[in-house]
């Protein structure tokens, strides 16, 4: 998801998603563990929309 499509969503709808995507991190922590990991570069890619999330979370709480 693109920033942009993020900054439209409310709080709420980011906070979900942010949990929703430690889900995800943390099955894919476990799954490269185990040595069964398909795309070892969704990692990257999970970590990256969380921070992204993060980030608009608190540019709402400043502003």
């Amino acid at each position: 998801m693109k920033t942009s499509q993020m900054r439209e969503k409310s709080e709420g709808e980011l906070e979900t998603r942010e949990k929703e995507l430690s889900e995800q991190l943390y099955k894919l922590r476990f799954q490269r563990a185990t040595g069964r990991m398909e795309a070892p570069s969704k990692v990257k890619e999970v970590r990256r929309e969380i921070a992204r999330i993060k980030t608009l979370l608190g540019e709402k709480a400043r502003g």
